[in-house]
């Protein structure tokens, strides 16, 4: 079993990103917008501007009380769309009720959609066309290649549809060339479907949901799950003592997939910030 050390891949595509920053004539900028008082949210964005000083990404927080109207959370988007300076536009989910996620996701311009959920680039992931793309989907692919887990040819098998991760992922392994099944709480026989997957992603949101009679010798799995047990303990989605040592390779909860979302954040900041330096070459 070999476990796969999230926390020190993701530093290292951090290095490389504050590299590649140094060179740049432009200084790329990434702005969170947070509605509403998630703590969880809180804390990634906390821990996304941390990231952001490190890497040399300018960074800005829009923290605006539960109560703002649709209206003025579109206002400050277009703001931010026509500002020079951001090159990364972050609306932090979930949206407190009473809010269309949807048609304030699709105000962010696209080319600043660094979390890949405009319709726009959502399209050119299913076409496999250049997009941003949603960053923990983009951090388990990211993962295998770093693992050297040989994903053309081998069966991917994806717990979980949610447009954020499941969906995203899957078409991922796709464009890779593997052959993907895409599970979800209706799949009938998903214990046998699973124990098939050469890889196995699990994102259902159900603390310790896969268990070893679900996974097959050799088999990699990447665990994307984060829960918080009663007594404060955070676990993924696999019951990991049962199931590591049947595995290949497997990612720990925490220290797996989840340093990868913020390095994948910093690096399509970065690509965007990248292409409109271009733009001002040409």
């Amino acid at each position: 079993m070999r476990l796969i050390d999230g926390k020190g891949i993701a530093q290292g595509i951090r290095t490389s990103i504050k590299e590649s920053i140094a060179s740049l004539k432009i200084r790329p900028g990434l702005a969170a917008i947070l509605v509403g008082k998630n703590e969880a949210s809180k804390v990634y964005v906390r821990n996304k501007r941390k990231a952001c000083e490190e890497a040399g990404i300018y960074s800005e927080e829009h923290a605006l009380p539960e109560e703002t109207s649709e209206t003025d959370l579109l206002l400050l988007i277009e703001k931010l769309n026509q500002a020079p300076a951001i090159h990364g536009i972050l609306v932090q989910l979930p949206l407190p009720k009473g809010l269309n996620e949807r048609r304030i996701l699709d105000a962010v311009a696209p080319e600043k959609d660094i979390d890949g959920f405009h319709y726009m680039n959502v399209g050119k992931l299913v076409a496999n066309e250049n997009g941003f793309y949603p960053c923990t989907p983009l951090g388990v692919i990211a993962l295998l290649k770093e693992t050297g887990v040989a994903i053309a040819g081998a069966h991917a098998v994806v717990v979980g549809r949610s447009n954020i991760v499941g969906k995203p992922v899957a078409l991922l392994l796709l464009h890779e060339n593997a052959t993907v099944t895409l599970c979800h709480s209706k799949t009938k026989g998903l214990a046998q479907i699973c124990r098939q997957a050469d890889i196995l992603v699990a994102a259902i949101g159900k603390a310790k949901f896969v268990t070893a009679d679900m996974v097959k010798e050799g088999a990699v799995v990447i665990d994307v799950g984060i829960n918080r047990l009663e007594d404060g303990k955070l676990v993924g989605d696999v019951d990991f003592e049962s199931v590591a040592e049947k595995t290949f390779a497997i990612t720990p909860v925490p220290g797996g997939v989840g340093p990868m979302t913020i390095a994948m954040l910093l690096a399509n900041t970065l690509q965007s910030a990248v292409a409109v330096a271009t733009d001002h070459k040409e």
